[in-house]
């Protein structure tokens, strides 16, 4: 498949744009799932459905486009390939194990489908970008360092950012025995010191995985990850401060020691 340059562009300001979008309204309403949910609301789907479409795309369309690239077997190509397998590697989990073993709320059909088609439109840009669009280096030692520099830093990133989202939502998981729906006060992991351990988890790996890559749609999809789930954090704090008299006053929403 052919690079197209332009649609890649447009493609990653539409998410850095509709970030700093989300960012506001969600800065003036709650999105509305889990314990936000609008009363307006009344088609729904189950937790573990709900989760497990709109996750797929972003494993699904980047496995296709593998499958159907023909790529030399180059050190570079390999290497994009690797790259992108770390991006799978995310929405296999969400889409395979986390969607099955969630214990949540229904989710509104409708944002279902908004998220449905974020992630194919996003499944497409990461892998289209990577696989048919990734420059070679110019073979200069500056270049070469600076490469293996933030391709091992990225990725270490982006494992660190994996370990704390899995872990957190097994914490949050366990918080409830089947069938209930109640909320309570998470212990151990990073929520001792944030309130939005998972999310925190998630804005790591993907900032990682930009780092690692070191491509404009890597960095939007970042940018637009923290934009959209960073204010959860803040949401889930304050809720949780609400909630919970005896809530440990030492968290913070979202930042260590600092937000």
């Amino acid at each position: 498949m052919e690079c197209r340059v332009s649609t890649v562009s447009y493609l990653s300001w539409a998410l850095i744009v509709g970030g700093v979008a989300y960012l506001w309204r969600q800065t003036r309403n709650h999105t509305g799932y889990g314990r936000y949910v609008k009363p307006t609301d009344r088609v729904f789907c189950s937790a573990k459905l709900g989760w497990f479409l709109q996750e797929v795309p972003s494993f699904l369309l980047p496995l296709l486009l593998l499958l159907l690239t023909d790529q030399p077997g180059t050190g570079a190509s390999t290497g994009r390939t690797l790259l992108l397998s770390t991006f799978m590697l995310h929405y296999f989990h969400r889409s395979f194990i986390y969607a099955f073993l969630t214990r949540g709320r229904p989710v509104p059909l409708l944002l279902v489908v908004y998220a449905a088609v974020f992630c194919s439109m996003n499944g497409f840009l990461q892998s289209h970008s990577l696989l048919h669009c990734g420059r070679h280096d110019d073979g200069r030692l500056m270049d070469a360092w600076r490469s293996i520099v933030s391709l091992v830093s990225g990725f270490l990133l982006f494992v660190a950012g994996l370990i704390i989202n899995v872990h957190s939502d097994h914490i949050l998981r366990n918080l409830r025995r089947p069938g209930e729906i109640v909320y309570r006060i998470p212990y151990g992991g990073m929520f001792e010191f944030v309130s939005g351990a998972n999310y925190l988890g998630e804005i790591v790996e993907w900032f990682g995985y930009a780092v690692a890559v070191w491509s404009l749609p890597a960095f939007a999809f970042a940018f637009f990850t923290a934009c959209s789930i960073g204010p959860r954090a803040c949401q889930h704090h304050r809720d949780y401060q609400q909630r919970f008299e005896d809530y440990p006053r030492s968290r913070k929403a979202l930042i260590p020691f600092v937000l």
